[in-house]
């Protein structure tokens, strides 16, 4: 049986992530610089809608064992949005995710709506 490419990263000698860790830390920390231009309330919910709707559940996963197990280099919005990311193969929906995405995002937003994939999906002020 062959390693799963997202677990079989682990810190270096020097403590720091490296391989796959490292990205998913680097990806989640430019989503939080995004939602930095939004509404500082909106900040949480946008980072989780965007990890919920287009991180695959190995990545979700990943992710969230980096968050269970304290690593660093984490940006405080994205520590913030973790307990609104669904936990892969969860039967509950999570926000931007099922029933919530199938109603629209915030603000009436979201593919139910209309919106393209590609478009934001926090509400306009």
């Amino acid at each position: 049986m062959s390693p799963d490419p997202v677990s079989d990263v682990h810190s270096g000698e020097d403590g720091a992530l490296h391989g796959t860790d490292a990205k998913l830390v680097r990806m989640a920390n430019q989503i939080a610089t995004f939602f930095r231009s939004q509404p500082q309330e909106d900040g949480p919910a946008g980072v989780a809608i965007h990890i919920n709707k287009f991180w695959e559940p190995r990545m979700r996963g990943a992710f969230l064992a980096l968050i269970e197990n304290g690593h660093a280099g984490f940006d405080p919005l994205v520590l913030a949005a973790a307990p609104l990311i669904k936990r892969p193969h969860a039967k509950e929906d999570a926000i931007g995710t099922g029933a919530d995405a199938a109603r629209g995002a915030p603000g009436g937003k979201g593919t139910a709506a209309g919106e393209s994939l590609s478009e934001p999906n926090m509400p306009e002020r």
